[in-house]
């Protein structure tokens, strides 16, 4: 049974490293079923071109050549689906996530779309995930890595499952960078959007945790720096839409 302090109005700021996963849990429970509409409502439909950009940074082969993509916190499948429809024949995609619900939802996309016999889905932490070393040329998480309590442990499986010469890519909303946006979106970040949760999801409280947790993801230079201590190498990263998010990237070589 999960604690009474992740229900109600409890800060995330002042939620132990230790209990931070069971808050997460039970906020995507909460959220799965109208998760993708959220981020339709939340960003005004951005969410969809930061993921295009995503998509194309991940570049997928476009003829027959193998090319095995990993998405961590893949959720429902959006991304994973984008890049196997994006590739060739070669393309095959694994999604990781800790929701079983939100993998259901990726599920049946995927066998609607008649694309389950190239695209697995799996249940699992990312900070131990149940892969083989040097399996994946690429390895992509949008919008889930502020969620996991241990970055430092995500980005060490995200380096060990990857292959010599892979790519990994991390989409995360950022630091708005533009005066007077800022203020902004800070106005929209903790007035509307939990309305919006209200209005949608039936509760505001999910939201309200998704946007501390945005404050509170370190700064691009500072993330940038974990990647390299995790081992990446040419460590760089795109800001859009004024800083509203970012997309980082680092290679294993």
């Amino acid at each position: 049974m999960r604690s009474q302090q992740h229900t109600g109005n409890a800060s995330f700021g002042k939620v132990a490293l230790d209990d931070k996963q069971a808050l997460v849990d039970e906020v995507f429970d909460r959220v799965a079923r109208r998760y993708d509409l959220m981020n339709d409502l939340m960003s005004a439909g951005l969410h969809r071109i930061w993921k295009d950009v995503l998509v194309t940074a991940v570049n997928p082969p476009r003829g027959d050549r193998p090319f095995t993509l990993l998405d961590v916190a893949g959720g429902t499948g959006d991304v994973a689906l984008q890049v196997v429809a994006a590739g060739g024949a070669g393309v095959h995609a694994t999604v990781v996530d800790i929701n079983g619900e939100m993998l259901g939802i990726g599920r049946h996309r995927a066998a609607e779309r008649a694309l389950d016999d190239v695209v697995a889905f799996i249940e699992a932490n990312a900070e131990a995930l149940p892969l083989p070393a040097h399996a994946f040329d690429a390895t992509t998480i949008a919008f889930g890595i502020r969620n996991v309590p241990r970055i430092e442990a995500a980005l060490a499986e995200a380096y060990r499952v990857l292959k010599p010469g892979g790519h990994f890519l991390c989409l995360e909303f950022s630091s708005v960078d533009v005066p007077g946006l800022d203020a902004l979106y800070d106005l929209y970040s903790f007035n509307i959007i939990p309305q919006l949760g209200r209005i949608v999801a039936g509760d505001p409280e999910p939201y309200r945790y998704l946007v501390e947790s945005i404050r509170r993801f370190p700064k691009p230079a500072r993330f940038a720096d974990m990647l390299r201590t995790a081992g990446f190498c040419r460590v760089s990263w795109q800001v859009m839409s004024g800083g509203i998010v970012a997309l980082h990237s680092g290679w294993r070589l």
